[in-house]
């Protein structure tokens, strides 16, 4: 069995290879640690590989997490990005613990999370999270709506809008997963002619991150490959 430490270095490997296939430099993509579901000595390993942004699904336990880690030596160099669905009466928890959320796709949840950022925080980054594919049961704005949301969350005070996030249909050509990304990377450069701050892609898992770095990505979110099969227990 390999160690935490042994699969991020794999990790980074293979998006230093999709980098370089596609000309880009390798540290113009981020390795987001999906850590939901994780106890804290995983991403004790995972911190001590080297690795500082993790992200998580779930309110409570994220929280639990960034409170665990807020006396540790490296809380500093932490960033902790929440990329699950928010519910109204989580967004308190979430605009006070978190560094990044990537799963905005309604207004209402964007004012409550700029309302509730306390004051000596940075702003929130915040990615609009893109139903790319247009399934009924997925979250996340369509392309079509996305302008008018962008406009309303980049004039909210305590939140910065950085860029796009997306979870598409699994496909398992290359090609495919490519051509989904591409439409997200495209509408990413649409929103840079009006928000110059935008510059975050986050999309792209274990399964198609060579054709989403390929496409552009900015981040990709690993769990599995780096911390093994997850607990799918329920949780808040």
């Amino acid at each position: 069995m390999t160690s935490i430490k042994q699969n991020i270095a794999e990790v980074i490997h293979q998006i230093t290879l999709a980098t370089e296939k596609c000309g880009r430099a390798a540290d113009s993509v981020q390795l987001l640690a999906v850590s939901k579901t994780k106890p804290v000595e995983a991403i004790e390993e995972a911190i001590a590989a080297g690795q500082y942004a993790f992200g998580e699904n779930y309110v409570q336990e994220g929280v639990d997490k960034v409170n665990h880690f807020s006396t540790h030596s490296a809380k500093n160099l932490l960033v902790w990005h929440f990329i699950g669905p928010i519910q109204s009466n989580k967004t308190r928890l979430v605009a006070e613990h978190f560094d990044w959320v990537h799963s905005i796709d309604r207004v209402k949840t964007a004012k409550r999370l700029s309302d509730q950022r306390p004051a000596n925080m940075a702003p929130l980054q915040v990615l609009l999270q893109v139903n790319s594919n247009d399934e009924e049961t997925k979250s996340g704005v369509s392309l079509a709506e996305l302008p008018a949301l962008a406009a309303e969350i980049a004039a909210m005070p305590n939140i910065e809008l950085r860029g796009l996030m997306s979870i598409p249909q699994p496909a398992t050509d290359f090609d495919s997963q490519f051509a989904t990304f591409k439409t997200l990377s495209d509408a990413l450069e649409q929103l840079k002619t009006t928000y110059p701050q935008v510059d975050t892609l986050s999309m792209g898992m274990s399964d198609d991150m060579e054709a989403a770095i390929a496409a552009g990505s900015t981040i990709v979110r690993i769990g599995t490959a780096i911390f093994g099969a997850r607990n799918y227990s329920p949780k808040a």
